[in-house]
């Protein structure tokens, strides 16, 4: 069985959308695990109303999206859990999403695994996994290299996000859950993805597994529509903010070969500071 945990904090019409969409799956071999932070629109009573087969966990507020995620891996393992996948809730599964995750799950049993995101009003790819090259401080996107024939199956990737992140026990019992001292919000899925890496573990990114997000719906999004003084600090300073110089360097530091760190820094610094002026 696949454990899927989902941290939520408000926006309960997505958690519905989400877990509807999970019901609607050819194989439904799995548990949902909501982990509600601290809600106040009510999402607790719909759940409660609505979702009687689901698993929900409280925190205060102050989880956020790291830890919020650790305390439900932690209460799937605790049930046995082989199989543990982390999913936002602003996201919408496909009817063979599941049936496709264990597809490759079987093929690849110590792997972790990770999907290919739609955007749910074109229906167009978006994400297919990323290849991070530090020394030319790159990414690059397996959308923009694979032809159309060819993005199906399983591709090798070096750093992939939480959402749809399919995650063996094994990965946890070798190098643990994700990093929420260091990446309380942002970066804690790609940091525990190059960790993963490092102990030996492949990541791939799924063509077949397939995910509709709402990526208009970000926090930094919408920040980025709405610039002001207030929100530039919130991009770089704010838990909250995409461009979180902190998480940034805590993420090179620990991550990046040490003879690049002073360029990638530098450049890191500067795409976040002046990409947020210019675009």
């Amino acid at each position: 069985m696949i454990y899927i945990v989902i941290p939520v904090f408000n926006r309960k019409h997505f958690t519905k959308a989400c877990l509807l969409s999970l019901r609607k799956q050819t194989n439904q071999n799995y548990k949902a695990i909501v982990v509600d932070d601290g809600s106040t629109d009510g999402t607790a009573d719909m759940l409660r109303e609505e979702f009687p087969e689901v698993d929900v966990l409280f925190g205060d507020g102050n989880l956020f999206w790291t830890a919020s995620v650790n305390e439900g891996i932690k209460h799937a393992l605790k049930l046995g859990a082989e199989l543990v996948m982390t999913l936002n809730n602003d996201v919408e599964t496909a009817p063979d999403f599941i049936e496709n995750a264990y597809k490759w799950a079987k093929v690849k049993p110590e792997a972790v695994i990770g999907a290919l995101e739609m955007d749910a009003e074109t229906r167009e790819p978006i994400y297919g996994g990323e290849i991070i090259d530090f020394k030319l401080n790159k990414v690059r996107h397996m959308l923009q290299e694979l032809p159309k024939e060819q993005q199906h199956g399983i591709h090798r990737v070096s750093q992939l996000p939480g959402r749809g992140l399919l995650i063996p026990r094994v990965v946890f019992d070798r190098i643990g859950l994700f990093d929420q001292n260091n990446f309380p919000h942002y970066v804690a899925d790609y940091d525990f993805t190059h960790t993963a890496a490092r102990a030996g573990f492949e990541l791939y990114c799924n063509f077949d597994a397939k995910l509709y997000t709402y990526p208009e719906e970000s926090g930094e999004r919408k920040n980025r529509k709405k610039k002001s003084i207030k929100n530039f600090y919130n991009h770089l300073f704010d838990i909250k903010g995409g461009g979180n110089l902190r998480d940034f360097t805590r993420f090179t530091l620990k991550n990046c070969p040490k003879p690049y760190i002073p360029y990638y820094l530098a450049n890191g610094y500067a795409r976040r500071i002046f990409g947020y002026i210019i675009h």
